[in-house]
């Protein structure tokens, strides 16, 4: 199937009035409230993909025998659309968010959905619910585009049947009083992914099994966690669901190589190329705990942030662990952090240039 065979559009019923819209989009939160309506696509190993739908947003109907409940063989992604000044929308590289799903996809024996199929189902929910886009600043709607296993069959393969769908849901500033930094916790009983294991996929495995070390975090004031590699438990790995980037007072930027278990952030990789725009030495290499630990103590690093599509760019002030701290809660952004945070906002929302061909178009 390609993505110009057409989508069966069945409008919502139950549609929120405009004014109900308006009073949600003035305060969205995050993940809290989700448009009119969704898009639904089928595959089946006889026919493929087909049947590629956009339908009231409502419950799924599954078999309590579906993979997906038994396996966990499901995969997600996560991309934003934003209004621009002249009311437009448009999205930030999904091309890379579609690839991306296909090498998600490939590693959880699911179906490949074709890169252009995943841009054209964001563009047909825009084109029904366009209206849910905020314009406020800071504001955006986030697609969760998902896939999941739903063959009733119990056995333990592949399933031969599974369904691609996109929720959106309106999201207001993340930081609501400002971009102000955080303080995160080491990790050192549990890990995110092992070698040869789905670190790499964006799959709800590897969040879940974040959750029990993101809650140890909290009880100690800390708003994220923070993983080490899986091997040798001593070079840093990434967040719960964030790349991590060290800015050196030499001016290098740093951040882990990609190793199998990592996440390949999309903002990430953004945030490595205008780096190189400006000139900056980047090196994509092993970074020890003891190298952040020191390094934030003797001043050899200045600035440590998190990125990922929800907050783009998140300022690290503190890290903590067992039996010891560095940095501090209190500290201000940084400003290499924050010049790279707006940098990047401003290509998204359209106030800057758009010199690498970023943004896509979704209601033209």
């Amino acid at each position: 199937m390609s993505s110009f065979q057409a989508f069966t559009v069945q409008p919502s019923a139950a549609a929120r009035s405009d004014a109900d819209r308006q009073a949600i989009l003035a305060a969205p939160g995050f993940g809290n409230h989700f448009t009119d309506h969704m898009v639904a696509i089928r595959w089946t190993r006889a026919d493929g993909w087909h049947d590629a739908r956009v339908q009231p947003y409502g419950p799924l109907s599954l078999d309590p025998a579906a993979s997906v409940l038994h396996y966990g063989q499901e995969i997600f992604e996560g991309i934003k659309a934003y209004r621009h000044a002249d009311g437009s929308i448009w999205t930030f590289r999904p091309q890379a968010n579609g690839a991306r799903l296909q090498r998600s996809a490939k590693r959880l024996a699911l179906p490949e959905l074709p890169v252009e199929l995943f841009v054209e189902s964001l563009r047909q929910l825009i084109a029904v619910d366009g209206a849910w886009v905020p314009s406020a600043p800071e504001t955006s709607l986030y697609f969760r585009p998902f896939m999941i296993a739903d063959e009733a069959f119990l056995g333990v393969r592949a399933a031969q049947k599974a369904s691609y769908y996109v929720i959106a849901s309106p999201a207001g500033p993340y930081f609501t009083k400002g971009v102000a930094p955080v303080s995160i916790w080491l990790s050192t009983d549990y890990a995110r992914a092992g070698k040869g294991g789905t670190g790499a996929a964006k799959c709800g495995g590897n969040y879940a099994a974040s959750l029990l070390p993101q809650t140890i975090a909290q009880a100690q004031g800390c708003s994220q966690v923070l993983f080490l590699d899986p091997v040798e438990g001593k070079y840093v790995e990434e967040l719960g669901g964030m790349n991590v980037f060290l800015v050196f007072a030499d001016g290098r930027l740093v951040t882990p190589a990609l190793s199998g278990s990592i996440l390949e952030g999309i903002t990430r990789e953004s945030i490595l190329q205008l780096a190189r725009d400006r000139g900056l030495q980047v090196e994509e290499r092993k970074v020890s705990i003891d190298e952040w630990k020191q390094g934030v103590a003797d001043g050899t690093i200045s600035e440590v942030f998190a990125c990922g599509t929800a907050a783009v760019v998140t300022p690290i002030g503190e890290l903590k662990g067992e039996g010891f701290a560095v940095g501090s809660p209190d500290a201000p952004a940084g400003e290499v952090t924050m010049s790279l945070r707006k940098e990047l906002t401003d290509i998204q929302y359209g106030r800057l240039a758009d010199r690498h061909g970023w943004l896509v178009r979704l209601d033209a």
